[in-house]
């Protein structure tokens, strides 16, 4: 193993306080505690690519009085990309569209292991957390211990010591009066939010089933994550660069994807699931240039009182595409698809009202939030929703059924590397159900 640098180190490193946060380090954030005293709040992004960028135009679109501050990322071309888009050598139209939004400088820009901490601690109030999802336990502690606000992409994690992590941080931003809002947007979008109401006041009757689907091709926006390795590329450079490829980084796809659909079927029923039994493979993904994933997965959720949950994600190309979700109750059915919201039944609704951006509206709740002093902690939520796919990809993997309580409390997974730096890495082979073992 190589030796320590300062961009090179153990995620325990990171992680092992995170049960033993002391009390007497927390300070009440107030409800205008920001960017030293002014009404202005500073933003500062972790992950400058594509998710990132969207967030940080996301949360500038959101409100007035936010200005994207710094920038981080591991990588020099994501920060230089980020910096061209929002610097104020920008065409003068789209500076119109901003006005004095944008307040970044070179000296606010960083790169590395570390560049996190150097975001967190240049003077911001507010940190966007768009890195590959391995990551992401590591910088919301981080920010949080920092006494800064934070808005984070989903999933929040790739493993139960991951979600363990974020759970801990989430009490700990509860104490501290901070904000931890997820990038789960269906829970902001205005379609979803009265299809929900309609369920929890008792529309369709009670719950005994449901169906979700994330099931689609490549997209172009799966291309872009798979490069061809390039000669003089470390290992934890291209996994790093193709992370979305390697379920250490990635979770792979139910994670990282399905999770907006879980993450729904957790919220229509009121819980997470007691158990899954799941299976799933790798049929078209060959070779060493998809890294270690699955292709697809079909997972069979138990819910409290014997309510279970048939769940299926798939990305193949010339395949049928679905991506709905249907919540079936003893008085009828709520069916969504992301364009169409209806239930069925006695208590018949169509959702034909106006449907704003859910990706900017889940930044001005998170605002509003933090200037009326009552800031939102979806923390301990999409932490629940994420170890809601972890679960149903470690059944997958391992072809175990599994409860729950055991993957939460018990289970020792933990997928992070030895250390971080860009040296020697080698790919955990393709998981086989009935021979990767359950840990």
């Amino acid at each position: 193993m190589m030796e320590k640098t300062q961009n090179q180190f153990s995620r325990r490193d990171f992680v092992k306080t995170s049960a033993a946060l002391s009390l007497g380090t927390m300070g009440l954030i107030g409800a205008r505690a920001y960017a030293a005293g002014s009404d202005t709040l500073r933003v500062g992004l972790i992950g400058c690519g594509g998710r990132g960028r969207g967030a940080a135009a996301n949360i500038l679109d959101a409100a007035p009085g936010v200005e994207l501050y710094a920038l981080g990322d591991l990588f020099q071309e994501p920060l230089d990309a980020a910096f061209r888009q929002f610097s104020q050598t920008r065409p003068e139209s789209q500076m119109a569209k901003m006005g004095n939004k944008i307040n970044v400088t070179g000296q606010r820009c960083f790169v590395g292991f570390d560049a996190y901490k150097k975001v967190i601690n240049c003077g911001v109030d507010v940190v966007l957390m768009a890195t590959p999802p391995h990551f992401r336990p590591i910088h919301l502690q981080a920010a949080v211990q920092a006494g800064k606000h934070s808005f984070i992409e989903k999933p929040v994690a790739v493993d139960p010591v991951g979600v363990r992590a974020v759970i801990a941080t989430s009490a700990l931003a509860q104490k501290k009066n901070l904000a931890i809002v997820a990038g789960t947007q269906r829970r902001h979008s205005n379609l979803y939010l009265e299809i929900i109401k309609r369920i929890h006041r008792g529309d369709i009757g009670r719950i005994v089933g449901g169906q979700t689907y994330f099931l689609i091709h490549n997209t172009p926006w799966l291309g872009k994550h798979r490069r061809q390795r390039r000669p003089e590329w470390s290992d934890m450079e291209w996994q790093c660069r193709c992370w979305y490829w390697f379920n250490w980084l990635s979770g792979d796809h139910i994670v990282e994807q399905f999770v907006h659909s879980l993450d729904f079927m957790n919220w229509a029923l009121g819980g997470h699931p007691v158990s899954c039994i799941g299976v799933g493979g790798r049929e078209v993904r060959k070779g060493p240039d998809y890294g270690n994933i699955y292709d697809h997965f079909s997972i069979e959720y138990e819910y409290p009182e014997d309510l279970r949950i048939s769940a299926m994600c798939r990305q193949i190309d010339s395949c049928t595409d679905r991506i709905s979700d249907r919540v079936v109750g003893s008085e009828g059915l709520a069916y969504l698809d992301g364009a169409t919201a209806k239930i069925q039944g006695a208590r018949s609704y169509k959702y034909d009202g106006p449907v704003h951006d859910p990706q900017v509206q889940e930044h001005a709740d998170m605002i509003a939030g933090i200037r009326a002093g009552q800031p939102l902690n979806h923390g301990k939520r999409i932490a629940e929703s994420t170890l809601t796919a972890i679960i149903g990809r470690m059944s997958a993997y391992t072809g175990r059924a599994l409860k729950w309580d055991w993957a939460l409390k018990a289970s020792k997974l933990d997928l992070s590397p030895p250390h971080y730096g860009f040296g020697d890495l080698p790919v955990r082979p393709v998981a086989v159900p009935g021979t990767t073992k359950l840990t």
